[in-house]
């Protein structure tokens, strides 16, 4: 054990585990599982009644067990027990329970010695043990009886193996101390799941009924077939004791007296017996306990290092306190108002890295969707010259104008201005929407108060709907004042004389004014979506946008250019999306039916968004490429511009139609920049000012500060939940450094040799016959013996010291018995047992046995049965 015993540790481990209930299944402390493995009549039911201070177990010859029994121990102030299947009922008297487990037993299997998978669940309260589960199994028989089945032996092992196997379970390998040890199919059972031999301790029972002259010292010493953790020997009840209603207290003592009285025996009398058998498996709790506990003390350490923050607003909350409703509702207007301006202005810290929010997708409105809607107003050139055209000839009426009319500018030019209030209340509409979801969004840490949140969001946005008109008002009267005057002496206006010497060409290579034709408008991933499967599919490409061309190249480097497409001739039009794609698809063409890339009559383009297709669409239009027009409109204007023009009105409609697109231009730019100081000092700033310096008088006169402050029962118990989760994981690392201090594990043993259990047809060697004076102190090593003189009784084949192995098996294959491989030339030969009565461990083939009393005596090997010369 450690520096504090078990009895000591159980009260705080149960503690630990009633914080861990308190935190939830994010921490527990796992306690193994003890499975008790062992034969038939192996005396396992004493081992486990012996532990947890009970007889409660059915006795009887044969197989008992028939159920696996898992047997939950729980801390409690009293005593008592109760079964899964009929958890109502609680049992204070033990003989009850052994009645309940043999009729549960019968109800499943029957009366006629069946078996069956399906455990019983039993759950015992007591003051004296600890929260851990034991599990007695079915022993393992290779006859079936009865109704059991043929397989019984391969069932029953099944079963085992499904308990054992788990890396959280202890492993008690019971067997009897008159039986082959070598042969133990507990112990072999355990090889399998645990080769280390961690997990494994053995147990040897019945030493009381061995043959008389003959012991296990050797194997309990762990000298002989050794286990990792060794063995300890134990001394049951027998039946008449049990028929005879023995105490376990007694049959503590008598095991013990037992233990002290045994000459082969009594040097390790402190090591053997029932409570060192508990006393070894606490240790190993302990262990386990301990190996756990740094990763539960860093998970609880992280957890509550997370919990900080949220529950420091808690920690000193005095619900009874009157200052505290006021100074809750002035903190958290005021980190509403901050909140707001944050989202807005932009900040350093708690960015959102997953989306957009608040002034971000503002300024996309701003500079990215506005100008799109004002780019996509762009008038087609068919339509606008045949608008010219009729101007022109309806100012001349019946006569024939000898000059380009200045009345025909102006009413094209007032027809296109009027134009830009659409786009300009939709600018509006959509920064009102960011608006109030941005208000959403900071209201949301006043969720506390549901009246609360309630009305900061209603005055809000009322103030905000309420600058939407006088915003949109203004803008109206921006766009009017345009039309008011239309100054035809502007310093970028280009003026009667250089219209004249302009074409449409030269004129749609300045859709991006003041700046040169090279200049790059965009560049950004997309995915050509259209190539088919055998010619690569789908792929990635970097996309460079510039006012003559798109090009794409492999990376972002640019080094490796795959296409450059000049943008002459080319539209945009509208793809649906693909039934099983989550790409938002827009497709370029060319207008006179060519291949736009290689056999590809359009490319479809491919974005993650609707919202990067509507930003690159608005970057083709500032490089002169537009979407498509309806066929209905395009059917409709081929039939009215059939008519041919005579030269002089061509001339005056390609000179009005560059002072229109000149001046129109020079209107653009005036409200690409008018409208976002516009918006931002009526809507924005006026409602951050609001925020800050009205709104918590419109709390006020809106409602009393009791109703506006009453908590929600949800947060209330949140609240709850925090600060017992809190306080939980505080003691529960005041308990884990306290069973740290308290408590010393021990180091895991050395391994050993423990190939002999997997020889599956080796045989233990008989008992040692011993006369009680030649019993030896503690410790001494086995004597090295010569040869024995003269002839051998025992004819020696020309093979050398190794024929004093065992003999081997020609026809079974498998590996070697380790204990056959000793080239010792002075070992001792095998002995031969002189009656195959029961025998319990003893020395197998080719081991150094211990010297007899006179050890210079030579010692004859006598044959016990002729065969054997052979």
């Amino acid at each position: 054990m450690g520096n504090r015993g078990m009895e000591e540790l159980i009260p705080l481990v149960n503690k630990l585990q009633d914080a861990f209930s308190s935190i939830g299944q994010s921490c527990h402390l796992d306690l193994p599982q003890i499975a008790v493995v062992g034969g038939q009549s192996a005396g396992k039911s004493s081992v486990l009644e012996n532990f947890v201070g009970r007889d409660f177990l059915p006795r009887g010859s044969g197989i008992v067990t028939r159920r696996p029994l898992i047997l939950q121990l729980i801390f409690s102030k009293t005593e008592y027990a109760e079964f899964l299947h009929c958890k109502s009922k609680k049992f204070t008297d033990f003989d009850e329970v052994r009645q309940e487990i043999e009729a549960e037993t019968d109800r499943v299997t029957g009366t006629n010695k069946g078996i069956s998978p399906v455990p019983i669940n039993l759950r015992v309260y007591s003051p004296h043990v600890l929260n851990l589960t034991l599990i007695d199994l079915p022993g393992i028989t290779k006859v079936p009886v009865g109704d059991q089945p043929q397989d019984i032996e391969y069932q029953i092992k099944d079963m085992i193996m499904q308990f054992i196997s788990r890396e959280s379970s202890l492993i008690l390998a019971v067997t009897p101390a008159n039986m082959d040890l070598a042969n133990s199919d507990a112990l072999k059972m355990a090889k399998e799941v645990d080769p280390q031999g961690l997990r494994t301790i053995g147990v040897i029972t019945k030493l009381d009924l061995m043959d008389e002259g003959t012991d296990a010292r050797d194997v309990l010493e762990n000298k002989l077939l050794p286990l990792r953790r060794g063995y300890i020997g134990v001394v049951n009840r027998s039946q008449k004791d049990i028929d005879g209603k023995k105490d376990i207290r007694a049959a503590l003592a008598a095991e013990r007296k037992f233990f002290l009285s045994h000459p082969a025996y009594r040097h390790m009398a402190d090591r053997m017996g029932t409570p060192h058998l508990q006393k070894v498996l606490n240790q190993q709790l302990t262990n386990h306990i301990r190996e756990t506990l740094p990763s539960l003390r860093s998970k609880l350490q992280s957890q509550l290092l997370s919990l900080e923050k949220e529950v420091e607003e808690y920690k000193n909350f005095r619900p009874d306190d009157p200052t505290r409703k006021t100074k809750a509702l002035l903190q958290m207007v005021q980190q509403f108002g901050v909140d707001f301006e944050k989202r807005i202005e932009g900040s350093g810290d708690q960015v959102d890295t997953l989306e957009l929010s608040g002034g971000a997708r503002i300024n996309r409105i701003f500079h990215e969707r506005f100008p799109f809607e004002l780019v996509k107003m762009e008038f087609d050139e068919k339509d606008l010259r045949r608008e010219i055209s009729y101007a022109i000839k309806n100012i001349h009426g019946v006569r024939t104008g000898l000059f380009t009319p200045d009345l025909a500018f102006e009413a094209i030019v007032k027809k296109q201005v009027v134009k830009l209030k659409e786009p300009c209340l939709k600018c509006v509409d959509l920064v009102i929407q960011e608006l109030i979801n941005t208000v959403r969004q900071c209201t949301s840490k006043l969720g506390s108060y549901p009246r609360l949140r309630e009305e900061t969001e209603r005055i809000v946005t009322t103030h905000i709907r309420e600058r939407e008109g006088k915003t949109k008002d203004q803008i109206l009267l921006l766009i009017d004042i345009e039309l008011s005057y239309i100054n035809t002496n502007h310093e970028d206006f280009i003026g009667f004389a250089n219209a004249q010497q302009r074409n449409t060409q030269t004129n749609k290579k300045r859709a991006i004014p003041n700046q040169g034709e090279i200049l790059v408008i965009r560049r950004g991933w997309l995915t050509i979506n259209n190539i088919s499967i055998m010619k690569g599919g789908s792929k990635e490409y970097w996309f460079v946008l510039t006012a003559e061309s798109l090009s794409w190249y492999k990376d972002e480097e640019e080094k490796e250019k795959k296409y450059m497409l000049p943008l002459d001739n080319l539209k945009i039009r509208d793809v649906e999306k693909g039934f099983m794609s989550n790409k938002h698809v827009f497709a370029i063409f060319n207008t006179e039916q060519r291949n736009v890339y290689k056999d590809l009559r359009q490319i479809e383009l491919a974005c993650d968004s609707q919202e990067d297709v509507d930003s690159w669409k608005a970057s083709f239009l500032r490089a002169g490429v537009y979407p498509e027009k309806d066929q209905t409109e395009n059917e409709d204007g081929v039939q009215e511009n059939t008519f041919s023009m005579d030269p002089q009105l061509e001339r005056q409609v390609e000179t009005i139609r560059n002072l229109v697109d000149s001046y129109v231009g020079i209107i653009n730019k005036s409200i690409r920049d008018l409208m976002p100081k516009t918006i931002m000092h009526l809507m924005i700033n006026n409602t951050k000012d609001f925020i800050h310096s009205e709104l918590l008088a419109y709390l006020y006169s809106s409602a009393d500060q009791n109703s506006l402050m009453e908590e929600s029962a949800d947060q209330a118990q949140r609240r709850d939940d925090m600060l017992r989760m809190y306080h939980a994981l505080k003691e529960a690392l005041n308990i884990i450094g306290d069973i740290s201090t308290s408590t010393v594990s021990t180091p895991v043993p050395p391994p050993v040799d423990d190939t002999w259990l997997q020889t599956s047809s080796g045989h233990s060697p008989p008992p040692q016959r011993r006369p009680v004076s030649a019993v030896l102190p503690p410790g001494r090593p086995p004597a090295v013996r010569g040869p024995t003189p003269g002839p051998p009784l025992i004819p020696i084949p020309a093979g050398g010291p190794s024929s004093f192995a065992a003999p081997p098996i020609p026809s079974r294959p498998g590996p070697q018995n380790i204990f056959a491989a000793n080239n010792d030339p002075f070992s001792a030969p095998p002995q031969i047992p002189s009656r195959p009565a029961r025998i319990p461990p003893g020395i197998p083939p080719g081991v150094p046995r211990r010297p007899p009393a006179a050890p210079n005596r030579p010692t004859i090997i006598r044959p016990a049965e002729p065969s054997l010369l052979d």
